[in-house]
């Protein structure tokens, strides 16, 4: 049986225009054998979770660093569930303190990562977080 690849949407909600870090990780996520979609820059929540939706990915990561995460990312999470993604995996970073992390985490983000982080962390991270949710829904189909 061929290993099942995850898909992946990298996403930049807002008007943030710095996007050199959701390109590496993207780079870094394929070199690590995801199938990865990546939706440009200045992205309404709407068109993330449309495109999350059409694409049929495992997980959506964003990235910020323009502040505005905790009113930006909330909103994905709601339009993801509004067209029945709600279980996707949801991850993201950028510069995001950590009382916001917790929050978000809260909230339903799996983890956020700051900057620093090693980019096969977050790979190694997706991989295994994805392995543990398959084998779950395997023991219970």
């Amino acid at each position: 049986m061929a290993e099942r690849k995850i898909r992946v949407l990298i996403g930049k909600p807002g008007l943030d225009g710095h996007d050199r870090g959701a390109k590496t990780i993207a780079a870094v996520l394929r070199d690590h054998g995801m199938e990865v979609i990546y939706t440009g820059l200045h992205q309404t929540p709407a068109m993330i979770a449309e495109t999350a939706l059409q694409e049929d990915v495992d997980v959506v990561g964003l990235s910020i660093l323009s502040g505005a995460h905790m009113t930006l990312f909330p909103r994905v999470r709601e339009e993801l569930e509004k067209r029945g993604k709600g279980d996707v995996l949801m991850t993201g970073g950028g510069i995001i303190p950590q009382d916001d992390i917790d929050a978000l985490e809260e909230a339903g983000f799996s983890k956020l990562f700051g900057p620093g982080t090693a980019t096969d962390d977050v790979a190694k991270w997706i991989k295994e977080t994805m392995q543990e949710r398959w084998k779950n829904e395997e023991i219970e189909a």
